[in-house]
């Protein structure tokens, strides 16, 4: 009981103490909507960044956080799984009706629109599969560590509670699967590529994905009325199509890590 005491209130504190330190950093007055966005993105990165060093040395460096470790695995899986994520449920989506493209937006300065959606993304993962899931899990064990940091990518995403249950389905088996992926490659790297593809990609370009309402898209993407396929107002994200690729890619890592695990055995 003392031992998940003290974890938990590691836990709360490390949040805490982003929350409070990414909230009380000034943001200067930029009259440049993207390099406003940028600056927006890289406070609470700066801030996640700062308190893993500091909870990592207070851990006296015994959690092994595996932010970049295998890179080249990391990298590889993470973009083919990232293409097959965003592309297999844009083909259905396209394929069934579901959706359509409507012409184009201008989007000046796209490229820092870019590195402010993979910024968020860094900050996303480091926050929920970086020392929180690493330290519980080394520290008490997977499940606990799958079930307080899936709880908290579903909280950070608030939004979809509002939407309904499939949102929210949605949000969970994402965050499972960007865990699933990180326990597989043994990096941070692939899941943040992953994920990054998904909002960089599938927002910015493609229009389909729900970011900060200032973020904008290249495309402008339609969807039909039928709100369980389409999403409605989440967009992609609030699709059943999702929810069932994100099943079956979760389905595939779990398998390719239990055979890993007995490969290695």
């Amino acid at each position: 009981m003392k031992k998940l005491a003290g974890t938990m209130l590691k836990c709360v504190g490390f949040f805490i103490c982003w929350a409070m330190f990414a909230a009380a950093l000034p943001m200067p007055e930029i009259e440049s909507p993207a390099m406003w966005r940028l600056w927006a993105e890289i406070v609470p990165l700066a801030a996640i960044v700062m308190f893993t060093f500091l909870f990592w040395l207070i851990e006296k460096k015994s959690v092994k956080l595996h932010l970049w470790d295998n890179p080249r695995k990391g990298i590889s899986i993470g973009t083919a799984a990232g293409i097959v994520w965003l592309g297999s449920t844009v083909a259905i989506m396209l394929l069934a009706n579901i959706i359509t493209f409507e012409g184009s937006n201008p989007v000046p300065m796209l490229g820092v629109w870019l590195l402010a959606a993979f910024l968020n993304v860094i900050m996303q993962e480091l926050l929920v599969r970086g020392y929180l899931y690493q330290m519980l899990k080394q520290k008490y064990n997977g499940i606990a560590a799958v079930i307080v940091t899936t709880a908290l990518f579903t909280l950070l995403h608030g939004g979809a509670f509002e939407a309904g249950v499939i949102p929210v389905l949605n949000v969970l088996t994402m965050s499972l699967l960007m865990t699933a992926v990180l326990e597989y490659t043994g990096s941070l790297i692939a899941p943040t590529i992953m994920h990054f593809l998904w909002n960089g990609i599938g927002a910015l370009i493609l229009g389909g994905v729900s970011l900060a309402e200032d973020y904008p898209h290249l495309l402008n993407m339609a969807f039909s009325e039928n709100v369980i396929l389409s999403g409605g107002a989440c967009k992609m994200e609030g699709s059943i199509i999702v929810l069932l690729v994100n099943a079956s890619l979760l389905s595939i890592f779990l398998f390719l890590q239990k055979k890993q695990e007995k490969c290695s055995a």
